[in-house]
This record gives structure tokens, sequence and C-alpha cells, in this order.
């Protein structure tokens, strides 16, 4: 059998202050991974989590997405390709089942954990089970799926919400692992069979490509011995930058996109890996994807560096620009030089104007956008950063939009 491993695709993303659209990007990507499973002969495609960004709010912008997953990976699935899918946590909860539901009406028939599955069909994990496909040589593959750990999916009736994020998270670590070894210790669970497990999760040891180790006050953080030990293959999500945590067969395959600033130097990739009937086949061989380029750009003297912004970006029509102006107070051309750095930069996603001598800027947390905007718009961009990695996100958010709109009554 063989498989495409792939994770946080993120679909219906946006980024900035300015609300860039990604769409574009990430379908590229997408279309470029239904090539690879034709290319390459691939059997499942193995997504680890985060198949869509929780900025995909309302019901078009999701239903614009199905649609083109649709279209796109209709011809694979026609051949016999498999879709299997675990989420993650931009993954919300409603739409995620929603969508299970669905896929249920267009296969009613009923599935237990640890079921021999039919191929050509896709299946999508919001709670910790495993399940079996059949391959082209009359064997089959185990695959085990285990969700991002958010109390809705892993907590005990016992466990107390109103714990701290760090108890809540050690209490999350801890659930998921007393769940994924119920999978493997149940009677269902076939020992003899090659196994995939498909994580999305923080394992303890990994590069988050950021500038500081993540804590179980940030995220949910697992102990690599916790991971199985002889599956043929682990196939994890979350963190973005493509890596193997020791041995080749357990690793992150990175988004299928640069996402932020700290991925621009990123080479995005999946990986294709092959599963006999005695475990993995060969090495995990990496596949690479574009990315779109990102540019972080200080103009300190704009009359000189303006002029000469296109030839110095070649890719400036694509990129996803961040920029800081520096300007001298009262300087007459500021609106003109804005306008032309609209046009340079279609995509800037995020800016920052400098006024010379204005000891009141930059006005504080550099977590904050930089555009002026309203006051509503100033909270939700804080609280969305603040709380990337809190169980409780939708609901403070929700919670928190309700309270603005009240405001404005």
């Amino acid at each position: 059998m063989r498989i495409l491993h792939t994770a946080d695709w993120h679909l219906g993303d946006s980024i900035g202050p300015r609300r860039i659209d990604r769409t574009r990007d990430l379908q590229r990507a997408v279309e470029t991974i239904a090539d690879m499973c034709k290319s390459e002969r691939i059997d499942v495609l193995l997504i680890a989590g985060d198949l869509f960004s929780d900025k995909c709010n309302r019901q078009d912008d999701l239903s614009a997405v199905i649609a083109h997953l649709s279209d796109t990976f209709g011809p694979f699935m026609r051949e016999g390709g498999t879709i299997v899918a675990c989420t993650g946590n931009h993954d919300r909860e409603v739409p995620c089942q929603t969508l299970k539901h669905t896929l249920t009406l267009a296969d009613p028939r009923e599935m237990h954990t640890g079921d021999l599955v039919s191929v050509g069909r896709f299946y999508l994990a919001n709670r910790p089970l495993f399940l079996r496909l059949p391959d082209r040589a009359g064997g089959e593959v185990q695959f085990t799926l285990l969700p991002y750990p958010t109390p809705a999916c892993y907590y005990e009736p016992s466990d107390s919400m109103r714990a701290t994020r760090e108890e809540r998270n050690r209490t999350l670590s801890t659930r998921l692992a007393e769940r994924r070894r119920k999978l493997t210790e149940s009677a269902a669970f076939r020992h003899d069979l090659p196994t995939v497990l498909a994580a999305h999760l923080h394992v303890r040891g990994a590069n988050p490509h950021k500038l500081f180790q993540i804590t179980e006050d940030q995220d949910v953080v697992f102990n690599p011995a916790d991971l199985p030990a002889g599956f043929a293959y682990t196939a994890l999500g979350h963190i973005h930058q493509a890596q193997s945590l020791g041995e080749e067969h357990v690793r992150y395959s990175g988004s299928i996109e640069r996402l932020d600033l700290g991925e621009r130097d990123d080479q995005k990739s999946v990986t294709v890996f092959e599963v006999g009937r005695t475990g993995l086949v060969g090495k995990p061989q990496l596949l690479p994807l574009e990315a779109t380029p990102f540019f972080d750009i200080d103009i300190d003297d704009p009359a000189a560096q303006i002029p000469n912004l296109r030839a110095q970006y070649p890719e400036h029509d694509d990129a996803l620009v961040k920029y800081r102006l520096q300007y001298e107070p009262g300087e007459p051309q500021r609106d003109a030089w804005l306008r032309e750095l609209d046009e340079i930069f279609p995509r800037c996603y995020d800016r920052e104007l400098i006024r010379r001598g204005d000891t009141s800027h930059p006005m504080g947390d550099a977590r904050l956008p930089a555009d002026d905007g309203s006051p509503e718009h100033v909270v939700l961009h804080f609280l969305e950063n603040e709380l990337l990695a809190d169980p409780d996100r939708d609901a403070l958010l929700a919670l928190a939009r309700g309270l603005l709109e009240e405001t404005r009554a």
C-alpha cells in the first residue's frame, strides 16, 4: 500500500490584520498533491489534522472549500483512492461533525472501531479510532487515528474544567496516552497487521520553528515514550516544519504552505511511503511543494527605495508582505507612498507606519495589529493569537464577539 502523508492544510485561511485570503496558494498545493497521488500511484491520502482553518467561519466559506476538495480528489477516489484524516486544533468541532455526518449519509453502512472498510471513500476521525483498509495484494493495513487532544474529545467526566491551562493540558496529555493504549489493547486491534498511526499533537523534542520551547501552559505536550513502538509508520501533524523524530518512520510532514513569516525559509513537502505485509518497505520519500514567498521589508528612505521595489522583489505580485514605513512628520507624500505600496504589493498583509520622532510609536504589544483599526478588530486580533492553543478558544472568541456586538448596540 502506497501512502501519502500530509497535514496542516488550513483550508480557508487568511493572514494578518488585512485578512489577505490564502485560497489560491492553498488550492495550488492541494492540486499538486492530487497530481502526486496519480503520479506516485498512491492508495491512501493520509491527512494528520488541520484540514481546515479556524478562520473558515461562514457556511459559504466551508462549502467552497469542500467543493474544491470534491472536484480535485474526485478522480482519485473514483479510481479506488482513499482519504483518511483526523482532526486538528484548528478544525472546528461543529463543521467537522457536520462533514462526518454527511459522509455517513453517502455511505450509511454502520462502521465500528476496527472494521475493515471500503476503499474509495473519505474517512474523518474526530474521535480516537482505528480501522483497516485492504491493499492491492490482498492484505490489510491498520490505521490508528488520534485527533488533537481537546476536552470535548478526551476529557473524562471527573476532569475539572476549572483547572489552570497548564493543568488541563497535562490532563489531556495523560488522557490521550490512555486512549491510545485502550485502542491498541482492545480485542478488535490486530497485532498481526502492519499499523500506521496518524496523530495531531506536539511531541516533546520536536522543533516547533519558534524561538522558544513549547511548554504545558501553551499546548498539550505528548511524551515520545507514549508513542507506540513497532508501528510501520507514525504520521504526525501540528508542527509546520517537516522533520523526523529520531527515526525516519516517525515524522511530521509539515504544512503544505508557508502560513506565516516564521516559515518564510521552509521548503514545504509531503511524505510518500509504502507498507507491505511485514511493515515499512524502504525509506520514506519527501516530495517538494511550491511555496509562496514572504518578505519582511524596512522602508526608511521611501523616496529612494519605493521606485526600486519592483525590481528588488520580482515576486512582488504574489508574495505575502509585511513592511515598516518611516516618514517625516507632515510628509505630504505619505498617502501617495501608501497607495503605491498597495499597487506594488497587492498581498501586503501587515504594515507599520512610523513617524520619525514620535516617541509614542509603536504603541506597545507586537501581538496587536499594526494597522489602525477599530477597537473590536484590535481585541479580536489579540485574542485569536493569544488563545491559539487554548481548548476553549472557539467558545471564548464567540463570547468576545457577542460582548463586542452588545457594546455597539
